[in-house]
């Protein structure tokens, strides 16, 4: 764990995971709405083990410091609130100047669940150092589709989702053609072991396709440098 300061002068938490070997790039990771999770911190693990440093802020860290709440009906209360508290544009911002630090040692991505979904998306539309994304079934998405994506940026989205209606994911879908949107046979947060919409297969093709996505991108880029 490293302190950072922030664009509003604030310092938190990001949680950093050296890349295991040659380092090939970076990946910016976004919580969900509940914290630094032993999940989260897993899937940190998950990517340097591809040969990425991974940064995951604590995008929560100003209202809730060390936040790490489980899915119990209490936790999703809790991180509900502050959410809802909790400005989104900031979220953005902490992504962003995470990214720009890591962009002068390369390669950076970015990747996020839910809520960091969302900010996922928002970063590949505005920042111009990322060299691409993948978002997890963020419920603001729809709401942002018209911010264009400035990297290759794939979408990742359950077909059973409660909270994010099948029709705004179909509309996402003729807005940006030039965005892969996936569905999967699943419901809310089916990445997560953790959690009851698990969907063990659907959760093993998202992550093999934004694998590849960002090792295709990573490749490239090493070929060009030859």
């Amino acid at each position: 764990m490293k302190k950072l300061s922030m664009s509003d002068g604030k310092n938190i938490d990001v949680w950093v995971t050296p890349a295991k070997g040659k380092r090939l790039g970076a990946v910016v990771l976004i919580q969900e709405i509940f914290g630094l999770t032993e999940h989260i911190r897993e899937q940190c693990q998950r990517w340097a083990n591809e040969g990425f440093e991974v940064w995951a802020p604590a995008i929560f860290d100003r209202q809730a410091p060390g936040l790490n709440l489980s899915y119990s009906q209490k936790d999703i209360e809790t991180a509900i609130t502050l959410v809802k508290a909790h400005n989104f544009e900031l979220a953005v911002s902490d992504a962003m100047t995470c990214i720009q630090l890591l962009a002068v040692e390369g390669l950076v991505f970015i990747t996020g669940y839910c809520y960091g979904g969302s900010v996922s998306w928002a970063c590949a539309a505005r920042s111009e150092e990322l060299s691409g994304a993948a978002c997890y079934y963020g419920s603001k998405i729809s709401s942002l589709k018209d911010e264009k994506p400035r990297c290759p940026t794939i979408v990742h989205f359950g077909e059973f989702d409660p909270e994010i209606p099948l029709e705004s994911v179909r509309e996402l879908q003729v807005q940006r053609p030039e965005v892969d949107i996936y569905l999967y046979p699943a419901g809310h947060g089916f990445q997560s072991d953790r959690r009851d919409d698990y969907h063990k297969e659907s959760a093993e093709l998202a992550w093999e396709r934004t694998k590849k996505l960002f090792t295709d991108i990573k490749w490239i880029y090493l070929q060009s440098r030859k």
